[in-house]
């Protein structure tokens, strides 16, 4: 009965998840840039193409990851209406606390270095500078209430914004 509660709740995170995942990252990192951009490849060096696609798919991946994270882990989803039942600490947050919004910038950069279109980066900074005030003003505050010691600890061995170079151990 327990195991089936389990199986129950995670399948309800994964649709949550997915859900959150088309509508909100899948709107702001690829309907918004395709609205300024049309998808129109402008000239740009070869290097900086490969380097863009290389920001793209690896910023997918990791966005990819991060959301699996809080079906796997939190029993949750990353959407403030339906949060996880556990702090997500395990995979790529072991490296940093914010890996959803930098793999969603990294997105928007890689697809303004692929296309040669560097209104893009603008979009992308302007990204950074709205999910770091909600970080600060929403997030961590809502966080240290739910999870209290645990994420107080967590805060203090994992940076937010610049991965550490080795993953932390959860000690």
């Amino acid at each position: 009965m327990r195991e089936s509660l389990q199986r129950s709740r995670k399948a309800t995170a994964a649709a949550g998840t997915v859900t959150f995942l088309v509508l909100v990252p899948g709107a702001v990192a690829g309907v918004i840039p395709w609205l300024l951009t049309g998808w129109e490849m402008n000239d740009s060096p070869l290097a900086i193409r490969i380097a863009g696609a290389a920001l793209v798919v690896g910023g997918a991946a990791f966005l990819l990851h991060a959301f699996a994270r809080f079906i796997i882990e939190g029993i949750g989803t990353p959407a403030p209406i339906a949060p996880t039942e556990r702090l997500v600490v395990g995979g790529v947050y072991r490296y940093v606390r914010n890996p959803m919004y930098l793999a969603v910038g990294a997105t928007i950069a890689g697809q303004a270095l692929l296309l040669g279109q560097w209104g893009l980066l603008g979009y992308a900074g302007l990204f950074l500078a709205v999910v770091a005030t909600f970080v600060v003003t929403y997030e961590e505050p809502t966080l240290q209430r739910q999870f209290g010691a645990d994420y107080d600890a967590y805060r203090a061995a994992v940076p937010g914004w610049l991965p550490r170079l080795h993953p932390w151990d959860g000690e």
